[in-house]
């Protein structure tokens, strides 16, 4: 008994340092977004460039998607109730859907404003030492948040923090294509026969709106398989085959698999021998368990067995 409420307390305590270095990991990225957004939308103004006001509203949509992360990370951490039988988990997956899609609002703004520039209107880019200040700063700080965020994201299993990362290493190649713009308005100032790359901060603006497309195409895709419960590519045949393996097991169905945030839920039916003693057929569950928690570590798993009353499964 003393035992049990050991682990009990063990687990509760894994649980709320989980919590906590999940909670630490957001709010760190909230603080970097801020830094960033504010640095680069005083620079962006004073030089004119739409790489880096493109990058301000990049990055202040970073903040945004950091803010809803940290809110979904504390919000997901809530035990189960009579509501949510299964967890807060999937707010995590919610929280990621809605930061695909502010970054999806914000390319459209920045296609527009880039298609302005490069056909309609012209607008003089002051390409001055803070304009590679700000984007090289940027590059260093994203580097490191989106380090950091991924491996608490691994840690944790965390989806949330896993987006918030991806943000932040998108973030490095937008920068990247950027610092690429202004080099290119130098040198057509510099070499007239380069006069067309004056448009280049445009055309690198719209570069950072089709990586921060592809990306949020791909995180889209990935929350919405999650919130729809789809079950990860390959693990159903996994699991079939290896319960099946079991000694003792003559058939697996009705697996269903669904994910809730960092938590894997997963339902199996086997048929067994009818003939086996309760504590034979619970000790034959507790093997399959352990199959199946190598290939989804710290699943919740419910096996229900049934007796084999068909004689041509063996």
């Amino acid at each position: 008994m003393k035992r049990a409420v050991h682990q009990s307390k063990m687990g509760m305590t894994t649980a709320q340092t989980a919590e906590r270095e999940k909670s630490n990991a957001a709010m760190s990225s909230v603080i970097a977004a801020v830094g960033l957004t504010t640095f680069k939308v005083i620079v962006g103004v004073m030089t004119g460039s739409l790489g880096i006001l493109a990058e301000a509203a990049h990055s202040g949509l970073d903040l945004v998607a950091a803010l809803v992360t940290f809110l979904a990370v504390r919000a997901s951490g809530k035990p189960a109730d009579r509501e949510h039988t299964y967890g807060h988990g999937k707010i995590e997956n919610l929280s990621a859907l809605i930061e695909t899609l502010l970054l999806l609002g914000t390319c459209v703004w920045i296609i527009y404003e880039a298609i302005q520039r490069l056909f309609f209107k012209t607008v003089e880019v002051d390409v001055s030492l803070w304009a590679f200040v700000v984007m090289a700063a940027s590059i260093v700080i994203d580097y490191s948040r989106s380090r950091i965020l991924y491996q608490a994201a691994r840690k944790h299993k965390s989806q949330a923090l896993e987006a918030d990362a991806l943000h932040f290493s998108t973030d490095i190649w937008s920068s990247s294509v950027v610092i690429i713009g202004l080099v290119g308005v130098l040198l057509a100032r510099a070499v007239p026969s380069l006069t067309f790359l004056h448009q280049a901060d445009a055309v690198a603006a719209l570069g950072v709106a089709v990586i921060v497309i592809f990306i949020s195409f791909q995180l889209g895709k990935r929350t919405i398989a999650a919130l729809l419960d789809s079950a990860p590519s390959g693990m159903t045949e996994q699991i079939k085959r290896a319960v099946e393996s079991t000694p003792g097991v003559s058939n697996c169905h009705n697996i269903r698999i669904r994910s809730s945030g960092p938590e894997t839920f997963l339902d199996i039916h086997i048929l067994v021998d009818g003939n086996l003693l309760l504590s034979e057929t619970h000790s034959l569950t507790e093997i399959i368990e352990k199959k199946i928690q190598e290939i989804a570590p710290g699943a919740d798993i419910t096996i229900h067995p049934e007796p084999n009353t068909n004689p041509l499964i063996e």
